[in-house]
C-alpha cells in the first residue's frame, strides 16, 4: 500500500442504551401527535398512530423511528428518480419497491413491543446508509418519531442525548481510532515467474468473514481473502498471467478496469468470454504494453459482488513528479498509498475494506511528500478531503496532467482514479474523510469513511 510499506454504523452498547431510553420515554409523551382515530365517538377512543417514514438518496427518515404498539408506517419514496424499498427483516414486512413518489403503508398490528432493524435491501443502499431502527412501544398514546421530517434529518439520537452525552461518546469513538481488527486489504500481490516469461498471479474468488470496524463481521466477497483485493503490480512491457478460481456460490469473472488488454481478456461475459462457474477456473493473458493505474474487479452480477468486496487495484509503472511540482520543490516520492473508496454492499462506507475507527492511520514528517491513489468501487461520487496540506492533483485516470491542479477536496465518481501529491507541511492530526458528512459524522462520532495524517517533526 506505500513504499515504505507498500503501506452501516456499529451501535454497539450505545445503541442498546439508546434503545432503552427510547422505549422508555413512550410513557413520558402525551396523546397531541395521535394521527387518526379508530372511531368517530369521544373521550375514550383508541387511536390508530401513523408515523411518516421518508426515503431519500441515500437516507431513511427519521433513522430511529418512535411508534406506539398497533400504529402504522406510512411510507413514501422522496427520492426524485430512484428506486427504493423500506423492510423490517425480522418481522417479514416490507413495502415493495417504490417508484420516486410513490407510498405504502405498513400496518403494525399484532407486532411485539420492541427495537426492529429497517433497511432498503435494494443492493447496496443499505451500505450507503439506507439502515435505522424502529421502537414500538407498549403502552397507548402517541409517540410521534425521533428525528424530524422528510428532509433527511439527523434521526432520534440527537433528540435522546444530552449534549454532554454526545461529547463523550463522540470522544470515546475517535480515541479508538486506529482500533485493531482482523484482516489487512490491498497488500501486494506476489507473483511467479513461468517458464515462458510470464508474471504468473493467482486469484481465488471467495467469501470470508470480514471485520470491518471493530466487532462488525460481514460475509465479503473477496479475492484472496482481502478487501480491498491484494495488489497487483507489473512494469511497462511485463507480460502477465492472472489465474482464477472461483469459490463463489455463482459464475464471476475479473474486468480489467482502465488497463489496455485485449478484448478477449476484458472479462465481459457473454461478449468476451463465458463466466465461470462455482468451481472453475479461467486464465488471463496479456503485456503490460502502458503504464497505468486501474482496477480489477467482477463485471458478473456486479451490483452484488462489487460492492461486497470483489475489487482491488492493479498499478503499471511508475507515476513521474511533474516537471512544475519538481521546480516547486517536490522531487521525491517517500509514501505510496492506495486508497479504495467504497459505499455498499456488506462492506458499506468504508476506506480499504474498513470503516472508522478501524481504519489505516498514515503518518508522514515534516517536508515529506506521499503519493495517493484514490479509486472509487462504491455507488456514489465522494469528495475527499484532507484537512492538511493542500493536494496536487498530478493524475486522472492514470494519465498524467501536463500541468497539476490544486485541490483540498477532490471528488472521486464511481470508477474514477484521481493521482494526488501531499507534501507535509504543518505537524499535527490532520482528519482525512468524505466530505459528504453523513458518510463520515454523527451525532454518535465519526464512522466510515473517516481516516488521518499524522505529521511529526
Amino acid at each position: 500500500m506505500s513504499r515504505e510499506d507498500r503501506s452501516v454504523l456499529g451501535w454497539g452498547a450505545f445503541g442498546v442504551a439508546i434503545a432503552a431510553l427510547g422505549l422508555a420515554m413512550f410513557g413520558l409523551r402525551d396523546d397531541s401527535g395521535a394521527s387518526e382515530s379508530a372511531g368517530t365517538g369521544g373521550g375514550g377512543a383508541a387511536t390508530i398512530e401513523t408515523v411518516d417514514v421518508a426515503l431519500a438518496d441515500f437516507s431513511i427518515s427519521p433513522s430511529m423511528i418512535m411508534i406506539e404498539a398497533e400504529g402504522r408506517l406510512e411510507v413514501t419514496n422522496n427520492s426524485p428518480s430512484t428506486v427504493h424499498n423500506f423492510v423490517i427483516p425480522e418481522l417479514g414486512l416490507r413495502t415493495p419497491d417504490l417508484q420516486p413518489g410513490e407510498s405504502y403503508t405498513i400496518d403494525l398490528s399484532g407486532v411485539a413491543p420492541g427495537t426492529y432493524d429497517t433497511l432498503c435491501d435494494i443492493p447496496g443502499h443499505a451500505g450507503a446508509g439506507m439502515a435505522g431502527s424502529l421502537m414500538i412501544g407498549s403502552s397507548g398514546g402517541s409517540s410521534g418519531s425521533a428525528g424530524g421530517g422528510s428532509d433527511g434529518g439527523s434521526g432520534g439520537g440527537d433528540m435522546m442525548m444530552s449534549w454532554q452525552d454526545m461529547d463523550r461518546v463522540m470522544e470515546e469513538v475517535a480515541l479508538a481510532f486506529p482500533a485493531a481488527t482482523e484482516g489487512k486489504g490491498g497488500q501486494l500481490l506476489e507473483y511467479t515467474m513461468s517458464d515462458d516469461g510470464y508474471k504468473v498471479f493467482d486469484v481465488t474468488a471467495k467469501i470470508v468473514d470480514w471485520e470491518v470496524e471493530p466487532g462488525k463481521f460481514v460475509e465479503a466477497w473477496t479475492y484472496n481473502g482481502q478487501v480491498p483485493a491484494p495488489e497487483i503490480r507489473v512494469d511497462v512491457g511485463d507480460k502477465v498471467r492472472i489465474n482464477l478460481t472461483n469459490e463463489l456460490p455463482e459464475s464471476t469473472v475479473i474486468h480489467y478496469h482502465g488497463v489496455r488488454v485485449p478484448n478477449e481478456m476484458d472479462g465481459v461475459p457473454p461478449y468476451t468470454q463465458p463466466p465461470v462457474p462455482p468451481g472453475g477456473t479461467w486464465t488471463y493473458e496479456f503485456e503490460a504494453i502502458e503504464p497505468a493505474v486501474g482496477i480489477y474487479h467482477s463485471h458478473h452480477n456486479a451490483q452484488v459482488q462489487v460492492p461486497n468486496g470483489l475489487f482491488g487495484a492493479f498499478i503499471i509503472g511508475d507515476m513521474p513528479i511533474p516537471d512544475y511540482l519538481q521546480d516547486r520543490g517536490i522531487t521525491t516520492i517517500d509514501k505510496e498509498v492506495t486508497m479504495v473508496l467504497n459505499d455498499a454492499g456488506t462492506i458499506g462506507l468504508s476506506l480499504n475494506g474498513k470503516s472508522f475507527p478501524a481504519t489505516e492511520a498514515y503518518t508522514l514528517r515534516k517536508g515529506q511528500t506521499m503519493l495517493v491513489h484514490y479509486l472509487n468501487e462504491g455507488l456514489m461520487a465522494h469528495p475527499m478531503h484532507l484537512h492538511q496540506p493542500m493536494g496536487w492533483v498530478i493524475a486522472k485516470d492514470g494519465i498524467p496532467l501536463d500541468i497539476p491542479l490544486p485541490g483540498d477536496t477532490i471528488n472521486v465518481a464511481p470508477g474514477e482514479r484521481y493521482t494526488v501529491l501531499y507534501q507535509a507541511q504543518d505537524v499535527g492530526v490532520w482528519a482525512w474523510h468524505c466530505h459528504i458528512l453523513t458518510h463520515a459524522e454523527g451525532s454518535e462520532g465519526m464512522f466510515g469513511m473517516v481516516t488521518a495524517l499524522i505529521v511529526t517533526e
